[in-house]
């Protein structure tokens, strides 16, 4: 399916000063703060046709198109990387219909792809980050992207949607600023973090401190903990694709393409090591380890400032959900999904709950648009 958007630009949001900086969940202050964004399609007259996307861990704001190039990304702006994420998701006539909608995107603070984060030069000291950028929440990043939806005229959002961690994100926005967002559309993701996600996630990070290049994060003058973070990719990649997906992938690799201490001897270890080598070109590891950090610490009942979920999701009974498991996610399991409806319904929100059937695992909502399309489709065009 070729681009239903073309060539497109990252466009760019500056908040926060020195006399007015981003106060952050931990306490911390941020003086100056950069989000770099993605907008596809047009505002209307009254500005309510906006779909705001949370994208994945790894994600960026390029959910849709061709882009060539960011300003200031550099290197990590991969062939990969050019190519929008959720292309067959958005455009003219695609479950996020472009003639319909004005959808966006915005890369995460703490993140890689033009938004602040660890790489970005400190305008107090003109050299990265590194090891002194402030931990950030999930809570962080939703509230850092309320004042773009301000400078953009945009009061409600007719939906939010995203999947993974950016389904959490969405459900953080519709809980602590209940009016504005119309349609709340996770996709695979819960209202925890999970004991598996917990034990996987500090698995990967330990991958990459222990990396003797990563030097307490200030490695940006010298060699970067590639070995790490390639590692910690290569195990957390076992929860986003299935198995059997992973093996249908595998099929062409050249088991010994790589001189390794251990022999690379059958298309899986070669699959999972052409991931991890291809993954340390395309992201930073300090970025990686201050979204995980987010992610192992979310928590939208206090986020909320509230003691359960019927207080959660009180104030979003106006709302409309949809939640979106997939059968085969061993990183969210559908469980997770059954808990979350579940809790929508105690409170009183109006909720449809959608289980795709796929064999791709988590990595699925990437994978397979026709599977949520005409869910999708329905949900956002019903309500306009």
């Amino acid at each position: 399916m070729t681009s239903g958007v073309g060539t497109v630009e990252s466009r760019f949001f500056e908040l926060g000063s020195k006399l007015e900086p981003i106060k952050l969940r931990s306490g911390e202050q941020l003086s100056e703060v950069t989000l770099a964004y993605e907008m596809y399609g047009e505002l209307n007259a009254d500005r309510d046709n906006a779909i705001l996307v949370f994208h994945a861990l790894t994600g960026s704001q390029h959910a849709a198109g061709f882009n060539p190039s960011v300003p200031g990304v550099g290197a990590l702006w991969t062939d990969e990387c050019q190519s929008g994420w959720w292309d067959e998701f958005i455009g003219p006539g695609r479950a996020l219909d472009t003639d319909r909608f004005a959808v966006i995107c915005v890369n995460y603070l703490g993140g890689c792809y033009g938004s602040t984060g660890p790489s970005s030069l400190n305008p107090d000291t003109d050299e990265p980050y590194g090891s002194s950028f402030p931990e950030v929440s999930f809570c962080d990043i939703v509230d850092s992207q309320i004042p773009l939806l301000d400078h953009l005229g945009i009061v409600r959002l007719h939906a939010v949607t995203g999947a993974s961690v950016g389904g959490i994100m969405c459900l953080s926005l519709a809980t602590r600023f209940p009016d504005r967002v119309r349609i709340v559309i996770p996709i695979a993701a819960g209202l925890r973090v999970t004991p598996l996600q917990l034990l996987h996630n500090f698995e990967q990070a330990n991958a990459i401190i222990t990396d003797a290049d990563f030097v307490g994060g200030d490695y940006y003058d010298g060699t970067k903990p590639d070995g790490g973070l390639a590692l910690s990719l290569m195990s957390g990649q076992k929860t986003f694709v299935s198995l059997q997906a992973m093996e249908e992938r595998a099929r062409d690799e050249v088991g010994n393409e790589f001189a390794r201490p251990i022999r690379i001897s059958n298309p899986l270890e070669s699959y999972m090591w052409h991931q991890g080598q291809k993954f340390v070109q395309r992201f930073d590891a300090n970025s990686y380890l201050r979204l995980m950090q987010a992610w192992q610490t979310s928590d939208l009942l206090g986020e909320a400032g509230v003691s359960n979920f019927d207080e959660l999701f009180s104030p979003c009974r106006h709302q409309r959900h949809m939640v979106f498991s997939i059968d085969s996610d061993v990183c969210y399991y559908p469980e997770e999904q059954v808990a979350l409806a579940a809790a929508l319904k105690q409170a009183q929100v109006p909720v449809r709950h959608v289980t795709v059937h796929s064999d791709k695992g988590h990595d699925a909502f990437l994978l397979e648009p026709e599977l949520f399309e005409p869910h999708l489709t329905q949900t956002l065009q019903a309500w306009t």
